[in-house]
């Protein structure tokens, strides 16, 4: 579980650039742990340090900016998250601080890798998106950037704003989802019962 997304007001890190992958999100080589901890140094690792092996910064990357040092929303290109379905993208993201990520389009995959770790996705066409002036207010009480409508499933929209997985929504259901086992225990008895006795069901008791 993250902690919950309603609304959002900072500097938006300017990072447009189209095909944005996961491996320029977080290099492979900076997955050193078997957890999400310790992601945030490798963030972009490739781009942030003219040296990465020496935390080297380059000054010209946008994270590196002074204006941008603690900045919760990042504005990328079109088809942001591309490449392979690695969820430390979203983890480092997520360590590093932002929680809005403003793209064109996104990548299915880290959409919903977003959403589930706490990370508002939100789409906007290339041109509103460079048009925003700081600081960007992202609201999802009212579905709006700054004056600007978008648009997320009811679903997603209600994970981030109670900072909830998908497995935690559903169990917010657990009293209706036991109501209705139980209601069908009874209308289809044999539904419940494990594969090896339906299978003796179906084939009747053995003759004596």
């Amino acid at each position: 579980m993250a902690e919950p997304v309603v609304r959002v007001t900072s500097a938006a890190i300017p990072l447009v650039r189209d095909n944005v992958d996961t491996d320029i999100i977080i290099p492979s080589r900076e997955m050193t742990g078997t957890g999400r901890g310790g992601l945030a140094d490798g963030l972009f690792a490739n781009w942030r340090y003219s040296d990465p092996a020496a935390r080297v910064e380059n000054p010209d990357f946008p994270l590196n900016r002074p204006e941008y040092r603690k900045a919760r929303i990042l504005k990328l290109g079109a088809n942001a998250g591309c490449g392979s379905s690695r969820e430390h993208a979203a983890w480092a993201l997520h360590q590093w601080g932002i929680r809005v990520v403003i793209a064109p389009s996104f990548n299915p995959i880290f959409f919903r890798n977003c959403v589930a770790n706490g990370i508002v996705p939100v789409v906007l066409s290339r041109a509103l998106l460079e048009s925003l002036a700081d600081p960007v207010t992202v609201d999802l009480g009212t579905m709006q950037v700054n004056d600007h409508p978008f648009t997320l499933a009811e679903e997603a929209r209600a994970m981030l704003m109670l900072g909830l997985d998908p497995i935690a929504l559903t169990l917010r259901e657990a009293a209706a989802i036991a109501a209705w086992q139980e209601q069908d225990h009874h209308a289809r008895p044999w539904a419940w019962l494990s594969p090896r006795c339906q299978a003796e069901a179906r084939e009747g008791p053995e003759d004596a």
